[in-house]
């Protein structure tokens, strides 16, 4: 596993599209996997996953301290991309599509204690669901328990998403407390 962890972090086939600096942590014991998006520029510069304002609202969803989230042992995170993928016309890039297919399979071969896998955004819930996902992210969200007991989904825990947030108050007051029981009762 610490040779692939290398391997990933030292990762150069995006280069001719953006500065690579890849954001990977995961060890072979974690009990959870995130499967975000891509780094943002904040989490580029520090190399410290989720190191930003959308970091600290799912640890809030989730219910966990800095030290939990960062326990290699609970978590690893996996994006979709593992660098970030530069800026667009109304926000970030989507992440690089080399990325998934390049490193995912490896990693999770590698974790034999998987208990759930969170899959954040639409980016995560299409390669990881495929057909099964619903016609809208609202939609497969609201479906969660579909997924379940292998993935919980969830939609970006991004400032940006705060509309989303004030448009499906049901998100809050029906899913995340199931969300937040579940992954209290893993890390126990």
């Amino acid at each position: 596993m610490n040779e692939l962890l290398s391997n990933i972090r030292s990762c150069d086939i995006c280069k001719e599209f953006l500065n690579p600096n890849p954001v990977v942590f995961a060890n072979e014991s974690s009990k959870i996997i995130i499967i975000g998006q891509a780094p943002g520029t904040k989490v580029h510069k520090s190399g410290i996953p989720w190191d930003d304002a959308s970091g600290k609202q799912l640890k809030r969803w989730m219910g966990v301290t800095n030290e939990q989230f960062y326990n290699t042992n609970n978590f690893a995170i996996i994006p979709m991309g593992f660098c970030y993928p530069g800026k667009g016309k109304t926000g970030d890039l989507p992440p690089r599509k080399e990325c998934a297919p390049q490193w995912h399979h490896q990693l999770l071969t590698k974790m034999q204690n998987v208990e759930l896998v969170i899959l954040i955004g639409m980016y995560a819930q299409n390669y990881y669901l495929k057909n099964s996902t619903k016609k809208t992210l609202t939609e497969t969200v609201d479906n969660f328990q579909e997924y379940l007991p292998k993935y919980f989904v969830l939609p970006h825990p991004s400032p940006r998403n705060r509309f989303w947030l004030t448009k499906n108050p049901w998100f809050e007051k029906e899913v995340l407390p199931i969300f937040k029981n579940k992954i209290q009762k893993i890390l126990l």
